[in-house]
């Protein structure tokens, strides 16, 4: 695949990320009979940027810096 492409392609995978929603808050009350397809899209997704070296649980604050949380420790 063109470098070009995978990079452009990992950004877009991580701006969808920020869209899903997060896999604790997937449940049966929330999302009915589709929870368990859901929960297999976002663990997918979190998959294949973690095999690219990108952290799922670090891409909001990336994407988004003005929203980032600004703890210091």
């Amino acid at each position: 695949m063109n470098r070009t492409v995978d990079k452009d392609l990992i950004e877009a995978l991580k701006t969808a990320y920020c869209f899903m929603p997060n896999l604790m808050d997937i449940t049966q009350f929330e999302f009915g009979d589709q929870a368990d397809r859901i929960t297999e899209q976002v663990e997918f997704v979190r998959g294949v940027l973690l095999s690219h070296d990108v952290d799922p649980d670090e891409v909001a604050d990336e994407i988004n810096p003005d929203d980032a949380s600004k703890s210091c420790y």
